[in-house]
This record gives C-alpha cells, sequence and structure tokens, in this order.
C-alpha cells in the first residue's frame, strides 16, 4: 500500500479502536497512534483510565485492574482481528497487549501473517546498538526466568521499538500453564519484568528517553514481545 493509503487506514483504525474502547471501558483513550510496518501492526493508547479504575490505581491496586481488562479484552480481540482484515486487508492471527497503568497508556500489537510463509522467518534488520539492547534483553530474561533461545529486535518506526524472545518459558511454568494458572503467571510475570526492564539503562542505550515499555507472552508459541516507546527529542 501507498503512503496515502496507509495513513488513511492507520486513520480508520484508530477512530475503530477509540470507539470500541469508549463503547466498552465507559471511557475510551483521549488519543490513540497506529503504525503498520510488516510484520507488525501497534496501537498505542494515551490517557486511558476508567473511572472506577482510577480509584483502584490510585490505590495501587495495578493487579485487579488488569485483571479486570484482561477479562474484558477476551471479549474484544475478535471483533478487533475482524475489524483489521476487512479495515485494512490484514490477517491477523495473534494479538497481544498491555497497559501501563501509572502512565494511563495502554498497546496492542498484532502480527501480520503473511502471504507467503516461510519455514524459517528472515532476521530483522540491524540498527545502532542493537547486540546491546539483547545484551540486557537476555540479562532480565535471565533474572526473570532463563535465556531466550532466541532474540530478535527491529524499530517500527523513530518512536516504536520490537523485541521479540522465543524460548524463554522454564519447567516450572510451563507446569502452571498446564495446571490452568496461566493468567495468574501472566500477571505475575508482567509485574516482575517490568520491574526488572529498566527505563534508564535502555535510555543509556539507545540514546532516547523511554516512554513506556510494555511486556506480552504467548504461552503456546513460547514467544515474548516487548515493545519500547520512545520519545525522540
Amino acid at each position: 500500500m501507498d503512503v496515502l493509503e496507509k495513513n488513511s487506514i492507520q486513520a480508520e483504525i484508530a477512530s475503530y479502536t477509540g470507539k470500541l474502547f469508549r463503547d466498552n471501558f465507559g471511557k475510551g483513550p483521549s488519543s490513540v497512534y497506529v503504525s503498520i510496518e510488516h510484520p507488525f501492526i501497534t496501537i498505542y493508547l494515551r490517557n486511558f483510565l476508567a473511572p472506577m479504575e482510577r480509584v483502584l490505581v490510585g490505590q495501587k491496586n495495578y493487579m485487579k485492574v488488569e485483571e479486570m481488562r484482561d477479562l474484558l479484552m477476551q471479549e474484544l480481540l475478535p471483533d478487533i482481528k475482524a475489524t483489521l482484515r476487512v479495515t485494512a486487508n490484514l490477517i491477523v492471527d495473534d494479538l497481544y497487549y498491555d497497559w501501563s497503568l501509572p502512565n494511563r497508556s495502554g498497546l496492542i500489537m498484532g502480527i501480520i501473517k503473511s502471504e507467503e510463509e516461510k519455514e524459517e522467518p528472515a532476521p530483522f534488520a540491524d540498527y545502532l546498538h542493537k547486540q546491546d539492547v539483547h545484551d540486557e534483553i537476555i540479562k532480565v530474561s535471565e533474572e526473570a526466568e532463563k535465556q531466550p533461545e532466541r532474540t530478535d529486535s527491529l524499530y517500527l518506526n523513530a518512536r516504536t521499538l520490537v523485541v521479540k524472545r522465543e524460548g524463554i518459558l522454564v519447567k516450572i511454568e510451563q507446569e502452571l500453564i498446564r495446571s490452568g494458572f496461566s493468567q495468574q503467571l501472566h500477571l505475575s510475570k508482567r509485574q516482575l519484568e517490568k520491574r526488572l526492564l529498566d527505563p534508564k539503562v535502555f535510555e543509556t542505550i539507545l540514546g532516547v528517553p523511554v516512554q513506556d515499555i510494555f511486556v506480552d507472552w504467548d504461552f503456546n508459541l513460547d514467544t515474548s514481545y516487548i515493545v519500547f516507546i520512545l520519545k525522540p527529542e
């Protein structure tokens, strides 16, 4: 798609997302930023916190807010996938999401299915300090669970850095998933890793301020994505 078409599609998806969240949460985000750069689509929500959630966040009861949002997102994800297919002709099988409640922000990220599936995807494009980013991500992963079997990353644009990790679940986590504790594990891992992902460390590596950090997993695929929202000066 050309630039004008992509901008139009991104604007349409942003409008749809704002209305969807407003209808289902009682309050929508004040702004929605959509970026489509194969193989990803990201939807970044700013100033998104429902009135009831504001009370819980004020009490630092983040886990309760995330539990409630998880339940509602499971209902919304099929609608989002269907809309992306109809609006942008994007086939998105996997959707990831996370919230930065203190910052009142959120991120939804989809993996765009390629028409030509390859057995082994090509590595992402290089950028300055890529290995330094990977080294820090591996260090955090080792502290939280274990070293990923594979780590890669790429810039979608000047404000969005995506890191993909594969093969990070340890045996006790796999057993908890088999025993039906996926949601509890998911929420606990998110809290732990986001404490370990120090924005100041990545600001030093990348040379730009880090505005938000989002983390999510697909336990079935043993895959995780970390998304850094940057603030270039």
